[in-house]
């Protein structure tokens, strides 16, 4: 597609969304009624409601006004002999996500996928599944008001073990693969996949009090990190320089803050001894969990250098911010995270590709390559070589 025929498709999208979107709230009332009530993290990916729709009209504009990514010259030389090379950037083909329990997906992978000139093959959570179905609906309508492919985008109605057997290469052909999804779709997927994989990874994301912080900043911040549990960008784990001044009262202030939330506080002995309602634990297992839930772990370290240590050693590798006045500390913080974010006083809620300008996105990634972080529509390309000449051999 070129660019005015992606645009236009976009444009489609955007207004039968708002057309349709009684049938997508009734469609995702389907789903809902199936859902365990009692999981309030699954409840809140899987619903669909009039803002969630208005969330999705404002990416598809977004991406809209985006500029183009595809054909965008990375490199150019022109030889003494008359040769021109130039390195542009190109589309994959075809883009496979596998996603759970979120219907938004569906909307925000493929108009990604389609504004950088890819197919994609939309596989959606059973959890989701009336839902996923009356969206992919609205964007074949899209793409047949415009006269295009409806391939472009294409919604896998299988059964987990067809899946499985699609990763390993059957029935489908895709250039690239996007599991969303527990670790044990991502580990699959991994190890059976014959395409390469962007992971979207877990969270596990820390935060670091210095003992220059602003702590009433920091219980902003803290408490914005867990304003929704059901997200990657939610914190899990605070950890506080022991020489933070008054550091019994504001360890006490902090876990009953939390608690004023509902949330529940594991903390290490220190923390423990404070404020006896922060549950006690012991053992590495917890440092290594992303919660999904209404938990956060509060612990104290001796100084930057070990909240480093400890951040790099049990994150997901995702978002990490440092709370302080002082900009050496933070530049120290922010080199030596190994995460895709990091941050200086703000909230860990932030890392998303609407957010960061990219109008939507398809995934987080966590990994190092082909990119990290927030992946948006320039971020879903390869490169090829173009070298044009009238006649020149090499020899």
């Amino acid at each position: 597609m070129n660019t005015e025929l992606k645009n236009n498709v976009l444009k489609s999208l955007a207004r039968l969304l708002g057309e349709n979107s009684s049938k997508i709230i009734e469609a995702n009332k389907r789903d809902l009624k199936a859902c365990p009530t009692h999981d309030a993290v699954i409840f809140d990916r899987l619903k669909v409601d009039a803002a969630k729709i208005e969330k999705m009209i404002a990416s598809v504009k977004n991406v809209i006004e985006a500029n183009d990514p595809v054909g965008k010259v990375i490199y150019s030389k022109l030889r003494e002999d008359g040769l021109k090379i130039e390195n542009r950037t190109v589309p994959f083909g075809t883009i496979l996500i596998i996603y759970e329990a979120r219907p938004d997906v569906s909307i925000e992978a493929a108009i990604i996928a389609l504004k950088a000139g890819n197919k994609i093959l939309l596989k959606g959570g059973k959890e989701a599944r009336s839902t996923n179905l009356c969206l992919v609906q609205i964007w074949q309508k899209a793409l047949e008001e415009n006269g295009a492919d409806r391939d472009f985008v294409k919604y896998l109605d299988i059964s987990r073990e067809a899946t499985q057997r699609l990763i390993q290469g059957d029935a489908e052909k895709f250039d690239l693969v996007i599991p969303r999804g527990g670790e044990t779709l991502i580990d699959f997927v991994l190890k059976n996949a014959k395409v390469p994989v962007i992971v979207s990874g877990r969270g596990n994301n820390f935060s670091y009090l210095d003992s220059e912080a602003d702590f009433e900043m920091a219980l902003r911040i803290i408490l914005d990190g867990k304003s929704r549990l059901s997200v990657c960008n939610a914190l899990d784990k605070v950890l506080i320089d022991e020489k933070l001044p008054d550091l019994g009262e504001k360890i006490d202030r902090l876990v009953d803050a939390l608690h004023d939330k509902s949330i529940e506080v594991f903390g290490d002995a220190s923390v423990h001894y404070v404020n006896p309602s922060a549950r006690l634990f012991g053992g590495d297992e917890i440092w290594f969990e992303e919660f999904l839930a209404a938990k956060m772990v509060v612990a104290v370290v001796k100084d930057i250098g070990e909240a480093i240590d400890k951040i790099n050693k049990y994150s997901g590798g995702h978002s990490a911010v440092i709370i302080t006045e002082n900009a050496g500390k933070a530049e120290q913080f922010m080199q030596e995270i190994d995460s895709a974010a990091v941050y200086h006083n703000a909230s860990t809620r932030f890392t998303d590709g609407g957010e960061f300008g990219l109008g939507a996105e398809i995934a987080i990634s966590t990994q190092k390559l082909h990119f990290r972080g927030p992946l948006g529509a320039e971020h879903l390309l390869t490169n090829k070589w173009f070298v044009f000449g009238d006649g020149q051999i090499r020899n």
